[in-house]
């Protein structure tokens, strides 16, 4: 088969454009890496902000705003003094040209200069100034020994009486800048030209110096600013930071605190009487809700005893199916009141006279045991458990069967089908750590830190339906201060809620929570 002719199709064949050669050069790679940078460089900003925004106190802000505010300053100010010193320098060293100068320009209009070309322009002794005469026509016509020889110093040539100044090196390669001041004088034979040249290597010299002691004193000047500023901070906020630590061992058992008042009629003062006329709000809010918990307990008592002996009479009785399940409905209920009164007696005592420990010897395994008998045998529906490792304190054995019993009451009646009770000493034996976990809906993080104070009671899940009142963990927690331990709750192993109590076991040692190791 022949190859078709140039350009034209074969049968049955199609052609494809081939795809035009890019007319744009390779891309160029700088720009995503440009933005890398940016974005390196912005979050490191941002980190070392926001490092400086956690650790950095009053004091080191303050004295670092004093510092930045004194460089500013200290920098603008040195800028302006180096630019008047140097203008200072300059207008001096001008004055010293234009006296030089309007003194050859007299004796120019005295003499024919063209006689003095071979040294009508003697030095002064010691004086080293380059000194030159032009003619009308531009040419040198006499001129210092220093410069003798050499084409006019500068292209200016001013008007009769005027004169203009440039800085020049007057010999190429020279390091040496000189200040020509050119006067113009007039004679009758022409317009003349007194050219005078000032060296401005003392000028410079003079300002590099003084930028250099500025250099040198300046950051010396910002830091001790800086140091200042810190120190005297640091002794006026002396009366904040006694405030705070007065502040800090405030607590619902000790309102009667207040925090001391400087003596100055400052704003530190005035906040440390607001300070203390808010604790007095506080402690008057605090002592009237003791006053009306001990009243209500103690007008209560009477009325439920009442209420209970009434109760006991009827259930003597023969009464029919209906009446008794009444009669068992409110006794039941009449057991509920008597728990709240009794709880809000006990905080009322605690409150008014403290907490009194009686020390002895207290086997915590017998307590879990007997704990565990007792729960069983009110809540046969659940599965109780224990796990009683031999463990001994040193408490009174009456609080700490309270706290097992509130914290079991509390399980119990949140609990779906189990409760575990266990208590184990620590690894080192310097604590016992008891455990009370139930397989409930649990407390959720964000109540852990509330859920022992009085009258809390979570919504809805935990404590709507159980009839609770929010004294029982309020009362452990009491107890469990009394006996310098801690308690805490945290999420069961099997989901549920568990609380642990660590308490020292020897008297008055503090907990170490690093040996709060036992699995609820």
């Amino acid at each position: 088969m022949k190859d078709p002719a140039p350009g034209v199709r074969p049968p049955g064949r199609t052609w494809r454009r081939l795809p035009e050669p890019a007319t744009r050069g390779p891309r160029k790679r700088e720009a995503p890496e440009t933005g890398r940078r940016l974005t390196t460089v912005t979050d490191m900003w941002a980190r070392l902000g926001a490092w400086y925004r956690r650790h950095a106190g009053v004091r080191a802000r303050s004295a670092l705003a004093a510092a930045a505010v004194v460089a500013v300053v200290v920098a603008v100010a040195a800028a302006a003094f180096l630019f008047l010193y140097h203008r200072s320098l300059l207008d001096s060293l001008d004055g010293d040209a234009r006296r030089r100068a309007d003194a050859v320009a007299a004796e120019l209009t005295r003499t024919d200069p063209t006689r003095q070309a071979s040294g009508a322009i003697p030095p002064e002794r010691g004086d080293l100034t380059p000194v030159q005469i032009l003619g009308p026509d531009g040419a040198v016509v006499a001129s210092s020994p220093s410069v003798r020889g050499l084409p006019p110093l500068t292209p200016l040539r001013p008007q009769p009486g005027r004169t203009e100044r440039e800085d020049r090196r007057l010999v190429p390669g020279q390091s040496d800048t000189y200040r020509v001041a050119a006067l113009g004088v007039a004679r009758a034979d022409g317009t003349y030209t007194v050219l005078v040249g000032e060296s401005r290597g003392a000028v410079d010299d003079s300002v590099e110096d003084a930028g250099a002691l500025l250099l040198l004193g300046c950051p010396f000047l910002i830091a001790v600013v800086a140091a200042a500023t810190y120190l005297f901070v640091g002794r006026s906020l002396a009366p904040v930071e006694a405030m705070r630590r007065k502040v800090s061992v405030v607590t619902a058992d000790r309102l009667g605190e207040r925090v001391p008042v400087p003596e100055a009629r400052d704003e530190v003062a005035r906040l440390a009487e607001t300070m203390n006329a808010m604790l007095d709000r506080l402690q008057t809010q605090v002592d009237a809700r003791r006053r009306f918990v001990a009243d209500a307990g103690h007008e209560l008592r009477s009325p439920v005893t009442t209420l209970r002996g009434g109760l006991d009479v009827l259930a003597a009785r023969s009464l029919a199916a209906r009446d008794a399940d009444l009669v068992d409905l409110l006794t039941a209920e009449v057991g509920r009141l008597d728990h709240l009164v009794d709880g809000l007696l006990w905080l009322a005592r605690a409150d008014e006279h403290g907490l009194h420990v009686r020390h002895t010897d207290v086997d915590l395994d017998d307590l879990v045991d007997a704990e565990r008998r007792r729960l069983a045998a009110r809540h046969p529906g659940l599965r109780i458990t224990a796990d009683p490792n031999p463990t001994r304190v040193h408490g009174d054995a009456g609080q700490l069967a309270r706290i097992l019993r509130n914290l079991a009451d509390n399980a119990a009646t949140h609990a779906s089908s189990a409760v575990r009770l266990t208590v184990a000493p620590s690894a080192d034996g310097h604590t016992a750590v008891l455990g009370v976990a139930d397989d409930g809906p649990g407390v959720p993080l964000a109540e852990r830190d509330h859920i022992f104070e009085r009258f809390v009671r979570l919504d809805p899940s935990r404590d709507r339906d159980s009839g609770g009142v929010g004294l029982g963990l309020a009362i452990v927690r009491q107890l469990v201060a009394a006996h310098h331990g801690s308690v805490v709750v945290d999420e069961a192993p099997g989901g549920g809620a568990l609380f642990r109590v660590v308490l020292p076991t020897k008297p008055n040692r503090p907990p170490n929570p690093a040996h709060d190791n036992t699995d609820g």
